[in-house]
């Protein structure tokens, strides 16, 4: 029987079709999702043309106008063939509120088919996203040519510009978010300027800033239009009493007013920032007042236009909405968090930040203004929303006016917080020098003799050597280094061997009285990690010399006063036989404390 291997154990997954296969499947996909937003959109307008008590064409003329709506959803506009004064009337007036459903359906489909499956590899990122396009775009082929002979027709041109920008931005999204949304590295065929800027930390901060302010006034907008409505509630109810009088005809304007609910919050936006939004041609309303005499149909989400006239400070109190969103803006970029590791780049990259934030946030205002509005008719009816480019100018104008101020003083004033610990925190005290005098650096010493027995009366200071280096006598026993000194046994004389260095402790050197006995701290030249710390240089040989080993002698005993032996020292014998070592005295590796003599 043949032993199991890894590769019999785990055999690989059979592989079903490859990068082409994949790409058919993506492309199946983009096709299903936009049926599904075709067929959603298709029964809401067949529930209202059922509920209609007074419907002016069969199922096909509702399956038409779907058809069309569901093409308006994505930036086309329509047609009106059928008019009192018999030329075509265009609606461009798009319900933002609507655009989520094929957005999102897009999204979702470039993320499930950017993911590999278990049995085949999937699509590349370009592949996916272009698949995915090329099969929604097939779908809307299709229902613009069905939709050319209904009673709403798509222009052809619009449709053409509006409709691929926004499922390949949909798309692009979608495999992005499926492949962990990577912030980088960019192609290669993207110029190298504006990778590096696009690379920065303070990139990524201003458009976090933007999405801020975006959102702050987007939300002002909203308050401003819920604020008016309730003000004027009584003109509200009148308006969706007067078009209907049935509860399918109320429904249906209720729906409507739904549907356009985010295009109220970008007019009102509008309406803070100070530019407004026509009613028509020449009738602009701001809050300085309302030039110009309304035509604006009766609906209830128009009846929180304010009066004409001029304004007063009630409807000056709207530039609320664009100063908290300059101050978010700011706020984001001078006091906001930073990132774990982000650095703080000073006030100059706050106020870029801001700058960068303060564009962005005028781009999007501008897009969402021309997506906002646009005709409803003819004649005085075709200017009819913000005008992107003013409401877009306002953005940015309003953003960077405050938001770069707001940025570089809360990140001045942050900086001096971080700083004021690191100045305000206190010295420790430094450690007091002493009050002796720096000893001098000592001569090369010699090894000390053993020192005389004191007597009881003399004074423990005086038991320290008050000169520099004492030669050792000539004895058969090893003298004792003095604790605390670092000093080691010292060889025999005449050995041949160099003696070790032994160190005298400093004049200076300060005892602890304890009941143990005296304490030393070792002096600067005995502790390596002091900066005065000089290590002793190797005896040279003369000091082995006897002529000079008596002349040293001789003038010691003489300093002495009589405290010095009278022998001699020994004479330096050759050098020493293997083995003839001489008894060292015991005690002299492990020195113990000096002990007080009683």
């Amino acid at each position: 029987m043949a032993p199991v291997t890894e590769a019999t154990d785990h055999s690989p997954a059979p592989v079903q079709g490859g990068r082409t296969a994949a790409l058919a499947g993506a492309c199946v996909r983009g096709a299903l999702a936009a049926g599904l937003g075709l067929g959603s959109v298709t029964v809401l307008v067949m529930v209202m043309w059922i509920s209609s008590p007074y419907p002016d064409s069969g199922p096909g003329g509702a399956l038409h106008v779907a058809a069309g709506v569901w093409l308006l959803v994505h930036g086309a506009e329509l047609v009106r063939p059928a008019t009192l004064g018999g030329a075509p009337a265009p609606v461009g007036v798009i319900p933002l509120a609507l655009v989520a459903l094929p957005v999102w359906l897009v999204y979702r489909t470039a993320r499930d088919a950017a993911e590999p499956a278990l049995d085949r590899p999937g699509p590349s990122a370009r592949g996916a996203v272009g698949a995915v396009t090329a099969g929604y775009l097939l779908v809307g082929a299709a229902a613009l040519a069905y939709g050319t002979g209904g009673p709403l027709p798509a222009e052809p041109l619009g449709a053409a510009l509006h409709l691929p920008p926004l499922v390949a931005l949909a798309a692009a999204a979608g495999v992005w978010t499926a492949h962990g949304r990577p912030t980088g590295p960019l192609p290669g065929r993207v110029p190298e300027r504006i990778r590096v800027g696009l690379a920065r930390s303070r990139t990524a901060l201003a458009v976090r800033a933007a999405a801020v302010g975006l959102g702050v006034l987007l939300g002002g907008g909203a308050v401003l239009v819920a604020v008016s409505l309730a003000w004027h509630a009584g003109a509200a109810r009148e308006s969706l009493l007067g078009l209907s009088g049935v509860w399918s005809g109320r429904m249906a304007l209720l729906l409507l007013a739904v549907a356009l609910a985010p295009n109220a919050a970008v007019w009102g936006a509008a309406y803070g920032l100070g530019p407004g939004f026509l009613l028509g041609t020449g009738v602009a309303v701001t809050p300085l007042g309302v030039t110009g005499t309304a035509v604006a149909p009766p609906f209830p989400l128009l009846a929180a236009v304010p009066a004409g006239g001029p304004g007063t400070w009630v409807n000056w109190t709207v530039a609320v909405v664009p100063v908290a969103a300059g101050a978010a803006v700011g706020w984001t970029c001078g006091g906001g968090r930073r990132g774990p590791g982000a650095r703080d780049g000073g006030l100059r990259d706050a106020a870029f930040a801001a700058l960068l934030a303060a564009v962005l946030v005028g781009a999007a205002v501008a897009v969402l203004a021309a997506a906002a509005g646009g005709p409803l008719g003819t004649g005085r009816l075709a200017a009819f929303g913000p005008v992107w480019w003013c409401t877009g100018g306002a953005a940015a104008a309003w953003a960077a006016g405050l938001g770069v101020p707001v940025a570089v003083g809360l990140r001045a004033w942050r900086r001096r917080d971080d700083a004021a610990p690191a100045t305000s925190a206190p010295v420790p005290p430094a450690s007091a020098p002493s009050a002796s005098p720096a000893p001098p650096v000592p001569a090369p010493p010699v090894p000390a003799p053993a020192a005389p027995e004191q007597s009881p009366d003399l004074d423990p200071a005086s038991e320290a050597p008050t000169a520099g280096p004492v030669p050792a006598p000539a004895s058969t026993a090893a003298p004792q280094s003095r604790p605390g000194s670092g000093a080691a046994p010292q060889s025999r004389p005449g050995s041949g061997a160099v003696p070790a260095p032994l160190p005298v402790p400093s004049p200076d050197a300060s005892r602890a009285s304890s009941g143990a006995g005296w304490e030393e701290r070792p002096a600067p030249e005995d502790d390596p990690g002091d900066p005065a710390f000089e290590p002793y240089a190797v005896l040279p040989a003369v000091w082995e010399d006897p002529v000079a080993r008596e002349a040293r002698w001789t003038a010691l005993k003489e300093a002495s006063g009589g405290l010095m032996a009278t022998f001699p020292p020994a004479p330096v014998a050759g050098p020493a036989a293997p083995g003839d070592d001489m008894p060292e005295a015991p005690g002299a590796d492990d020195p113990g404390p000096p002990q007080r003599r009683s």
